[in-house]
């Protein structure tokens, strides 16, 4: 339950670290699982020293355990070991200082090891960190390679060497970390993400020799996996040998069988990539000529047609033909014009003829009354009534006289 404090009336140091211990021994035995960082069995002395520390974040405790509890497991548990130890939390009053009191130690085993990352991994890979979807594109030709390796290791020698043997200008941003052991987990993360946030970084390689499966047990830690799917950047696993398979390994977003292997396979080799662009110069070049001497060819061929050899023969073949034509023309249009002057020549004549201008011509008048009616008849007209006489060359009046009817 919490304590009534002010500060007009503090605890002392004393019993706050009392009230500490009284709570630490309330926790009970527990079991704990961490790797061990140091160790010291001093001679003749009764108990052994430990550090146990979480491989996978910056937290260590301290450890103590009777000589005969490590002497049980002496012969196996060294430095950088992995154990799973029974200890009950201790609180040291004086110093203010809280311990492990270990009463068994027990390795953990290879076997075991990679049972639990069988498990992690399955885990893992049903969120989805895994899934292909989520793997990104290497550049083809990046500007800036971020290298997390191991300082002066062959790692790094053959990476750098191999990439600037394909491609002297290639850049490199390197991040010398721990590669196994305690702190190469929070290092490598760190690296791993400073890397990420520099914007000019085109792709991320972490690269490591090989080792027993103990060493490369810090690039299957689950803390290193989950930083490494939430980058922004590609990143290259380059992690032992080719049969070396950790779970870094799966979740990047290229795997190399070895650090040399990963120098090849994010950079291009820049004498391939010259007789590359030879050959497609070349291609080109040939395609060119190609549809060059295509096009000449059918130029040649339509140059050797006649209507291209005399281009004014067509013109001059449709000229003849429109002067044949109009004289026709000409021609067809003279007889009908000639045929239309005796036709209207003749009937002209008929006309003359049959008109009353000719009969009157001939000596005859037309008799008109008064209202323009022509005289057919005797029995048509009346004593004394004036008529108009026309005659051929103008009319005149008559007066009819009916004694000079028959």
């Amino acid at each position: 339950m919490a304590l009534n404090t002010s500060a007009e009336a503090p605890l002392p140091v004393g019993e706050v670290s009392r009230l500490i211990g009284g709570w630490i021994d309330r926790l009970g035995a527990v079991w704990v699982e961490g790797q061990i960082t140091q160790l010291s069995r001093r001679p003749g002395a009764g108990v052994v020293f430990l550090t146990l520390r979480d491989p996978s974040y910056d937290i260590s405790v301290s450890v103590t355990c009777y000589r005969q509890v490590f002497d049980a497991v002496a012969d196996v548990v060294s430095e950088g070991a992995r154990v799973v130890v029974q200890a009950k939390p201790e609180w040291y009053a004086p110093r203010g200082q809280l311990s492990l009191r270990a009463t068994e130690i027990k390795p953990v085993g290879v076997g075991e090891l990679l049972a639990r990352l069988e498990q992690l991994k399955k885990s893992l890979a049903a969120e989805g960190l895994f899934a292909p979807e989520r793997k990104k594109p290497l550049p083809f030709l990046p500007q800036l390679i971020g290298l997390v390796t191991g300082r002066a290791s062959a790692a790094e020698r053959d990476v750098l060497e191999n990439a600037r043997r394909r491609w002297p200008a290639v850049r490199f941003e390197v991040r010398n970390v721990a590669v196994q052991g305690v702190h190469a987990v929070p290092q490598v993360v760190q690296a791993v993400k400073d890397l990420d946030a520099l914007d000019e970084v085109d792709v991320i390689v972490v690269a490591r020799g090989g080792g027993s499966v103990e060493d490369l047990l810090p690039f299957s830690d689950e803390q290193l996996v989950r930083a490494v799917a939430s980058c922004r950047t590609p990143v290259v696993s380059a992690i032992g040998h080719e049969p070396d398979n950790p779970l870094l390994d799966h979740v990047a977003d290229l795997r190399a069988s070895t650090p040399t292997d990963a120098a090849k396979k994010v950079v291009p080799d820049v004498g391939e990539e010259y007789e590359r662009v030879r050959f497609l110069r070349d291609r080109a070049r040939r395609s060119l000529e190609a549809f060059v001497e295509r096009e000449e060819r059918g130029l040649a061929h339509a140059l050797a047609r006649p209507s291209m050899e005399d281009p004014y023969r067509m013109v001059d073949e449709r000229a003849d033909r429109v002067t044949a034509l109009l004289d026709r023309g000409r021609r067809t249009l003279g007889h009908l014009l000639d045929r239309a002057d005796s036709e209207l020549t003749h009937t002209h004549a008929r006309v003359v003829a049959l008109s009353p201008a000719a009969t009157l011509e001939r000596g005859y008048a037309v008799l008109q009354k008064s209202d323009g009616h022509a005289v057919r008849s005797a029995d048509e007209v009346t004593a004394d009534e004036p008529l108009r006489a026309r005659v051929a060359t103008g009319e005149f009046t008559v007066r009819v006289d009916v004694g000079d009817r028959p």
